[in-house]
């Protein structure tokens, strides 16, 4: 393929910052493994980190040969639709799709309204349809970064990560409880009898695989109604706008799998706020046929969902007030709020909470335990 002179790093931009071109070439060559003639759907928005970014990443593909598009729209957040030309770029079927956005990729109007099927399963993204579903493609998704984060922690020791996310996978694929205790008063139990962990681990060179970059957790979806106890939040947490630092821990009792109390300062307030709101936004949704009948208040009801327990695994990563990154960080674990990976418990939002210096403790099916982390301290 004859190099193309249409480069941003030949405009000035993103070529600018080596650091920069040299995470974007980690990005495409080790964790995507980008061949020579391959398509690329890159969606980013006119914002400058992810702008640079996503820049960067066009030349790193167009270095590796593929054939990138790049493809700007407004910021959306997790309770926004993604715009109609976009959804409609995916039936173009790119092998690969890269999302480097200042907020989320957005909802996907037709395929809530009308959920795709394939295989006997449904799905409510066409972004999920090709990567879950049909595995046409693979992926990465960097919701929120930011240049200094981007730089920072993708140049890591991603055979040393692969390993731990596996390790820690096989735990928690076998375990039939786990419990979660820290000492900003977390104490909670879920199961996960029939649910399989998944390991954000950058290595997305197989059709289907994707996850974040920066990489660096495994993660899995709480057995639906089975969470019971309470979960502190003392690191920082999405709501519908913005990730936030908490300074006042945010108390979460959970009964059944959903949450039914939320109390602490300010921070409590804006995630009570947000849980309120994508209650209130499923039923108008269902009234306005963005949702399908009858499932108005099942996207209801699971705003109080408990969706995910992640444990992050990056030694690059740092509680900054920027999820993406948050949630990779050692000595940490998480809890979502909403929808799951599981496709069984849909919601309008996917809230992610940190808990500090957590130990995990698996019980498994003989009734012996698994240390998985004591006091933040993986357990080697």
């Amino acid at each position: 393929m004859e190099k193309s002179v249409y480069n941003f790093s030949g405009a000035g931009f993103a070529g600018e910052d080596e650091k920069l071109m040299s995470a974007a070439r980690i990005a495409v060559r080790e964790a995507l493994g980008v061949k020579p003639g391959e398509r690329l759907l890159l969606i980013s928005n006119p914002a400058r980190d992810a702008a640079l970014i996503s820049m960067a990443l066009y030349d790193a593909a167009l270095e590796a040969e593929g054939r990138p598009v790049l493809v700007f729209q407004p910021y959306k957040t997790q309770m926004d639709f993604a715009e109609d030309s976009l959804i409609t770029a995916f039936d173009s079927s790119p092998e690969i799709v890269i999302s480097v956005s200042a907020g989320k990729l957005g909802k996907d109007k037709k395929g809530i309204a009308a959920p795709y099927l394939y295989r006997g399963k449904s799905y409510d993204h066409i972004f999920h349809l090709k990567q879950y579903g049909e595995k046409s493609c693979r992926a990465f998704w960097s919701p929120a970064v930011t240049l200094e984060s981007f730089v920072r922690t993708v140049p890591v020791d991603y055979g040393l990560l692969k390993e731990r996310c596996a390790r820690i996978g096989a735990v928690l694929d076998e375990a039939v409880y786990v419990r979660v205790r820290a000492p900003g008063g977390t104490d909670i139990v879920t199961g996960l009898a029939g649910r399989k962990a998944k390991c954000d681990d950058g290595d997305f060179r197989a059709a289907g695989s994707g996850g974040n970059l920066p990489a660096g957790e495994t993660f899995i979806s709480p057995e639906n109604g089975t969470a019971s106890g309470v979960i502190v939040f003392d690191g920082s947490i999405s709501l519908h706008e913005k990730d936030i630092l908490i300074k006042t821990p945010i108390r979460c009792v959970v009964e059944d799998g959903f949450v039914s109390d939320i109390s602490g300062g300010r921070e409590a307030y804006e995630l009570s706020e947000t849980v309120t709101l994508a209650e209130r936004n499923a039923v108008q949704f269902e009234r306005e046929g963005r949702i399908p009948a009858g499932l108005g208040d099942v996207y209801a009801k699971n705003a109080r969902n408990i969706g995910e327990l992640g444990i992050g695994l990056n030694p690059a990563a740092r509680i900054s007030g920027n999820m993406l990154e948050d949630e990779k960080a050692f000595n940490t674990c998480h809890f979502a709020i909403g929808q799951n990976y599981d496709e069984d418990a849909p919601s309008l939002i996917h809230l992610d909470g940190l808990v500090k210096n957590p130990t995990i403790v698996a019980l498994m099916p003989d009734g012996g335990e698994r240390v998985i982390e004591e006091n933040g301290v993986l357990s080697e």
